[in-house]
């Protein structure tokens, strides 16, 4: 018996044309991959995808928003959401990400549109009475000629000034001796206040090389003295030196961080760094009145652009908690600036405790000015010995 084996095969045909076809296509594929990488590492520092640009991507959606996302996947993470409570715009969330205009704040696209919107592009941390984003504290450059020139006659007579009351007080109980430990200086040197000028009505021209607001500052100093906290008025005339160098106005913060850093160095007892500035909001806005008497209002002011600014945040919150019991209403609140139209560091990246403070207005006078530097340092002895006292438990806690 003869048997008959067939073999049987795979026949497998090839076509040539698909086969160019997937190798053009994949030689495109790598190609776009590689001209994208080449962009995207080629852009400039600023321009490139980081964390932060993630975290700028989405610092504008609620974290009510990202819960019914992840609702979607897991709905043990929307159950203790409130009942009217909404699920977001889907819509509004991409078009938000893509165009970076939130629907909800026209500021978004004016910012980007007008010149010098971005300004304005502030955000409230802690709101004080009556704050809101129409009250905002401004930065004001004078004009070139204000900071050149050097009027005459133009300022209320300081002996007048230096005869406002001191304040008579009893001797501190705790002091910290010889330690100068609170630094002052005032970055915008010769902003002042339309009271103490003669014939000068504009505010952007509330600017003079004496009557300005070192006198706020030199009031801080003595007051925090009579608190029993060593403190240092540096009054160097910043814009002076700017005239002097031809810098800009916009390189003020670059100017005094020179010499903070050399107050930093020369006193290693340094712990508390104040910047004293003046806003260009008028006098409905900066005043306040606190039991019968006119003070007045202060702002802090933090640095966006400080990558550590939460711990500025945290001391100016705090200041601003003690300073709402013991002078409600004197408090603006914390803002934290951080636009391409500011500085938005304000030297603040040197020091944890550092902070800028805005005392008062353009129409303020020195009688509101010198009670309000007299509550600030109120306030921060308040907060400054009772951190002491909370460092020495702990260092007994420890021992």
């Amino acid at each position: 018996m003869k048997r008959t084996r067939n073999n049987r095969g795979i026949i497998v045909t090839l076509n040539g044309t698909s086969i160019k076809k997937g190798f053009v296509l994949s030689f495109i594929g790598f190609m776009l991959i590689f001209l994208l990488s080449g962009a995207l590492t080629s852009l400039k520092p600023e321009y490139q995808i980081s964390s932060k640009s993630i975290n700028d991507l989405t610092k504008g959606i609620s974290g009510q928003s990202f819960i019914h996302l992840l609702g979607f996947e897991n709905r043990y993470f929307i159950q203790d959401l409130a009942e009217e409570a909404k699920p977001p715009s889907i819509s509004s969330i991409f078009f938000k990400a893509a165009t970076s205009i939130n629907p909800q704040d026209p500021r978004s696209l004016l910012g980007r549109e007008l010149p010098g919107f971005t300004l304005f592009d502030t955000e409230i941390l802690v709101a004080g009475e009556g704050t809101n984003y129409t009250t905002m504290p401004i930065e004001s450059p004078p004009p070139t000629e204000v900071l050149l020139e050097e009027r005459e006659a133009s300022i209320a007579d300081l002996n007048d000034l230096n005869k406002q009351p001191e304040n008579s007080v009893e001797p501190p109980i705790a002091s910290t001796g010889d330690r100068k430990i609170v630094y002052i200086y005032h970055t915008h040197t010769t902003e002042s206040y339309l009271p103490l000028l003669k014939g000068v009505t504009e505010p952007n021209r509330a600017h003079h090389s004496e009557a300005n607001v070192t006198l706020v500052g030199d009031r801080l100093g003595k007051s925090l003295q009579e608190k029993g906290i060593g403190s240092n008025v540096d009054k160097t005339n910043f814009m002076k030196k700017l005239n002097e160098k031809g810098w800009k106005y916009s390189q003020s913060y670059s100017m005094s961080r020179q010499t903070v850093e050399t107050a930093m160095t020369s006193n290693k007892d340094l712990e508390y760094i104040i910047d004293i500035h003046r806003d260009s909001m008028r006098y409905n806005v900066t005043t306040t009145d606190i039991k019968g008497e006119k003070y007045a209002k202060i702002a802090f002011i933090i640095g966006g652009k400080n990558p550590s600014h939460d711990q500025n945040i945290k001391m100016a919150t705090e200041l601003h908690k003690i300073s709402e019991k013991k002078y409600p209403g004197m408090s603006r609140g914390v803002l934290l600036k951080n636009s391409e139209g500011s500085n938005s560091l304000y030297n603040q990246d040197l020091n944890n405790n550092a902070m800028l403070i805005e005392f008062g207005g353009v129409d303020n006078n020195l009688e509101e000015l010198y009670k309000t530097a007299d509550a600030v340092a109120d306030i921060f002895s308040d907060y400054y010995w009772q951190a002491e006292k909370v460092d020495a438990a702990q260092e007994t806690e420890k021992k």
